[in-house]
C-alpha cells in the first residue's frame, strides 16, 4: 500500500538544507539544550536546518496567500500567525526540539517574531485534578482544559492578542497569577504531548488550528531509559528545592530513584504513550525518528 509520507534517511534529509546558514552557535545551543539532551551543532545542521528551510517556504507561501486574499476582498487582513504543533512522549525531547526550532525560525528575515507556548499551562490545577481523582492521570487528555486551549488558539488564529496560563515544573502546578501573552507574532509553536489528540465531546480539536505539525518519535524502551535518566538528574537538581513537588524523592538512593522512575513510567507515562500519544503519530505533517543516542535517524514528510 502506498505510504502517505515521503521517507528520508538522515543523509537524504540533511542534503535538503541546501545553502541554509547555521545561525546558532555553541553558546546558543547550551541555553536551549534540555537536561540529558545530547544534541550538538552537527545535529542542528543535519536535522533542524532543513526543517527550518521547509517551514520558511511554507510560512512565506501562506503569507502570500493571505495578501492575495485581502487584495481580492478589498479588505484589511490582520496578521494571522502560522501555527506549528509539536507532539510526542514525555522525555522524548519535545521541549528542546521546540526551543531550537523557535530560535532558528526567528532568525529568518520574513518572520522574526516566533512565540513558543507549551500546553502544560492548560493542565487543570492540582486542586482540580485532586477533586476529580485525576492526579494519577496527569498528562492524559482528560487532565487538560481543552476548551480553554482551543479558545486560546482561536484567538491566536484570529489575529487577536491571546494569553495562556503558566505551568511551574518545580511546584508541579499552575502559577495562579501569571500568564504568557501572545500578541500577533509571525509564528506560534504549540508544544505538548497530546496536541494531535482527537475524540471526546469536542466539535473541534486543537490540531484544527495547526498549519503544520511535528511528531517526535522513538522506541518506547529508549524513551523510558531517557525518562529514568532525567529523573535521576532532577533528583540532583530541582528535586533538592524545598518548594519542589518531588522533594520527597531527593534523598532516594540511585537504585531507589531508578525503580521509582520505572514505576511512574509503567503506571502513568508509558500507558499514556501507548493509549493516547502514539496513536496520533500518523496525523502529523512530519515525523522525526530518534535513535538510542537521541540523534534523529530518519524523517517522514506527509505528501501534499
Amino acid at each position: 500500500m502506498p505510504s502517505g509520507y515521503i521517507e528520508f534517511d538522515r543523509a537524504e534529509w540533511a542534503a535538503l538544507r541546501a545553502a541554509t546558514p547555521l545561525t546558532l552557535g555553541e553558546a546558543d545551543l547550551e541555553q536551549l539544550r534540555g537536561i540529558n539532551e545530547q544534541i550538538d551543532l552537527e545535529e542542528v545542521a543535519a536535522v533542524y536546518l532543513p526543517l527550518s528551510r521547509l517551514l520558511n517556504l511554507y510560512v512565506s507561501a501562506v503569507q502570500d496567500l493571505h495578501r492575495v486574499s485581502a487584495t481580492f476582498l478589498g479588505a484589511y487582513a490582520p496578521k494571522v500567525p502560522y501555527v506549528i504543533g509539536v507532539a510526542g512522549s514525555v522525555a522524548v525531547g519535545k521541549s528542546t526540539f521546540s526551543r531550537i526550532l523557535q530560535a532558528l525560525l526567528s532568525r529568518w528575515p520574513d518572520h522574526p517574531a516566533v512565540d513558543l507556548v507549551t500546553t502544560d499551562g492548560f493542565l487543570y490545577p492540582n486542586g482540580e485534578l485532586q477533586a476529580r481523582g485525576l492526579m494519577e492521570r496527569k498528562g492524559f487528555p482528560e487532565s487538560y482544559d481543552t476548551r480553554a486551549l482551543i479558545e486560546f488558539l482561536r484567538n491566536v488564529k484570529s489575529g487577536a492578542t491571546a494569553s495562556a496560563p503558566v505551568y511551574d515544573h518545580v511546584t508541579y502546578d499552575i502559577v495562579s497569577d501569571e500568564r504568557v501573552v501572545v500578541d500577533s507574532p509571525d509564528i506560534v509553536i504549540v508544544e505538548g504531548i497530546n496536541v494531535l489528540q482527537v475524540g471526546g465531546d469536542e466539535s473541534e480539536f486543537v490540531s484544527d488550528y495547526f498549519d503544520f505539525s511535528i511528531y517526535v518519535d522513538a522506541d518506547e524502551l529508549h524513551i523510558q531509559k531517557w525518562y529514568v535518566e532525567r529523573f535521576l538528574a532532577f533528583r540532583e537538581s530541582v528535586f533538592q528545592r524545598e518548594d519542589s513537588f518531588f522533594a520527597h524523592y531527593a534523598h532516594l538512593s540511585d537504585d531507589e530513584a531508578a525503580e521509582m522512575a520505572k514505576s511512574i513510567w509503567r503506571r502513568i507515562n508509558g500507558v499514556n504513550l501507548s493509549e493516547n500519544i502514539m496513536p496520533t503519530r500518523s496525523r502529523a505533517s512530519l515525523v522525526v525518528r530518534k535513535g538510542r543516542d537521541h540523534r534523529v535517524s530518519e524523517v517522514r514528510l506527509r505528501r501534499l
